[in-house]
């Protein structure tokens, strides 16, 4: 009977020890294959109105690219559930249709959520809210004008007749629906209007690149009846012509649009409007 269980003891021994070994062998193995960290600076402005005295700053964040996602707004959501929950900014898709996440990242106006983060950890990565923008905090800039001067050239479709309203479909065709591709999908996200400098100069007269791209897509609607009295209201010396044709706003437009193009047209239809209503006149 000992010596059964004698040689039972040794064979427990043996596979405990094997099993060690396993276990030993697995985590050098795992130890071998992790990658080394990849320690990448970000640089975010902070500012703070509710702390008194609170000045805006720079404040650097170091994060480890291999457990971050690829883009800028991963690395912000890291920051905020990781190492400073006081950071604050905006974001809600992640996929670049609600706008939320504009910002200036390295000098220039994008998306967080579409912006790659550079893998070069030699380089910091700098972040900023939208330029010439009042801040509300931290990377939240304040939209109110920018939302005002949207609502004020009524971007929805008018009729004459009302009588309509609600019995029957506006049908379009083919044709003048293709119009207005690359004007329906612009997300207001106010990239092209706060790169623009004569937006930054006048920004309160001046309804800038976003909002006249809107206006131009709802003039050229067939279904729309309001042309010429959308036109008239761009009459003055700024609404429409503080544009100079820089088209900071076409280069920065995280979606591809061309505001430049829009506003040119715009140009182009108030001419034959002023020509036609000089000739009534």
């Amino acid at each position: 009977m000992s010596a059964v269980y004698f040689a039972f003891s040794r064979n427990v021994l043996a596979f405990r020890n094997s099993g060690a070994l396993v276990m030993v062998r697995y985590a050098q193995t795992a130890a071998a294959l992790a990658p080394e960290p990849r320690i990448k600076k970000f640089q975010v402005y902070r500012w703070d109105p509710d702390t008194p005295g609170d000045k805006p700053r720079m404040q650097t964040y170091e994060i480890d690219l291999n457990a971050c996602g690829p883009m800028v707004l991963d690395a912000l959501i890291k920051i905020k559930n990781e190492i400073d929950p006081t950071l604050t900014f905006r974001r809600s898709c992640r996929e670049g249709i609600c706008g939320s996440c504009a910002m200036n990242i390295n000098g220039g106006n994008t998306l967080a959520c579409l912006n790659k983060i550079d893998p070069n950890t030699n380089k910091t990565t700098k972040i900023y809210p939208l330029p010439h923008m009042y801040v509300v905090k931290d990377l939240v800039p304040d939209m109110s004008n920018f939302y005002a001067q949207y609502k004020s050239i009524e971007p929805y479709l008018k009729k004459k007749d009302e009588t309509r309203e609600g019995k029957k479909q506006y049908f379009q065709s083919v044709e003048d629906r293709q119009k207005l591709d690359g004007l329906y999908e612009c997300i207001l996200c106010a990239c092209c209007s706060t790169s623009c400098p004569s937006y930054w100069w006048n920004g309160d007269k001046y309804l800038g690149p976003a909002v006249l791209m809107q206006a131009y897509r709802w003039m050229i609607d067939s279904r729309d009846e309001f042309t010429e009295e959308r036109l008239a209201k761009l009459q003055d010396p700024f609404s429409l012509y503080r544009c100079h044709t820089i088209m900071n706003c076409t280069k920065t437009c995280p979606k591809g649009l061309n505001p430049g193009k829009a506003i040119a047209e715009i140009k182009k239809m108030m001419a034959t409007y002023k020509e036609k209503k000089a000739a009534v006149s």
